[in-house]
């Protein structure tokens, strides 16, 4: 692998509104060839009188930045497509699944695994079969999101690539802040006020539990400035995105196209 395929690939995937067909390594092959660059660059430096001032150690840094920003950008307009094809899965439409990476089969088999379920629990829900509320996570069912130790919940169930993952930022910090529990409802003397429903109780703490995830986004207002197409956010909505867009993102997903050019920030 080099740089050269790395733009080509990019270039092809941008002109279809499918998915190509990428070996299912393809994402390890190009990790393995950043880490090369990696070591060629620290070669380099060893080698230069002064690392700072050395084309050979410049021209390698440049090629290390240009193939992740490549590789992120690939990610990001394919992960949509991934988005769309499970959804149509899920609907019993034919898809054309030849072709997936790696990591981009445990997302669409996560992905239609999450949207049947819910389609099924909708359904029940409607039949009278069930109760409404968020859709119990199996403990077979594909388990990405959330802390380790802690039960994922609906809304995490289907961020099985979080955003240092989708955006392909190590440094990105998309871990949001832990959220005290609610404690019990209790009377002026903190002892639990008689006669209270717990239905009711109950009820809530399921809607504030519910908008944790929306909460604890951080978003920032961004205008795009490249055609980037459609990504999959953190905060498991899909956006298309196209020149003189002006979008509220998550702080996950805004900050890399910011930094690459792709976006600039309006507050």
């Amino acid at each position: 692998m080099n740089l050269d395929e790395l733009q080509s690939v990019q270039s092809r995937e941008r002109q279809t509104d499918s998915l190509q067909q990428l070996r299912e390594s393809f994402y390890e092959d190009a990790g393995e060839y950043i880490q090369q660059l990696r070591e060629e660059r620290d070669q380099a430096a060893e080698r230069a009188a002064d690392p700072f001032d050395s084309p050979e150690v410049n021209r390698l840094s440049d090629d290390i930045k240009t193939a992740e920003q490549t590789v992120e950008a690939l990610y990001e307009r394919r992960v949509g497509k991934v988005v769309k094809m499970a959804s149509l899965a899920a609907a019993d439409m034919p898809t054309e699944e030849e072709g997936l990476t790696r990591e981009e089969r445990d997302l669409f088999d996560t992905l239609l695994h999450a949207i049947e379920e819910n389609r099924d629990h909708v359904l029940d829900v409607l039949a009278g079969e069930a109760s409404p509320g968020a859709v119990n996570t199996p403990t077979d069912a594909p388990q990405s999101g959330g802390r380790q130790g802690e039960p994922a919940t609906a809304d995490e169930d289907s961020t099985g690539v979080g955003a240092a993952d989708v955006m392909g930022s190590p440094d990105s910090d998309d871990v949001p802040a832990d959220v005290p529990p609610d404690a019990p409802p209790s009377g002026n003397d903190g002892v639990p006020a008689e006669g209270a429903d717990d239905s009711t109780d109950a009820a809530a703490g399921g809607n504030e539990a519910e908008g944790d995830t929306e909460t604890d986004v951080d978003r920032r207002t961004v205008r795009i400035t490249d055609d980037v197409g459609a990504i999959f956010g953190v905060d498991e909505r899909e956006y298309d995105l196209s020149t003189d867009d002006v979008v509220t993102l998550p702080a996950a997903n805004a900050d890399p196209l910011v930094e690459r050019d792709a976006a600039e920030p309006l507050e």
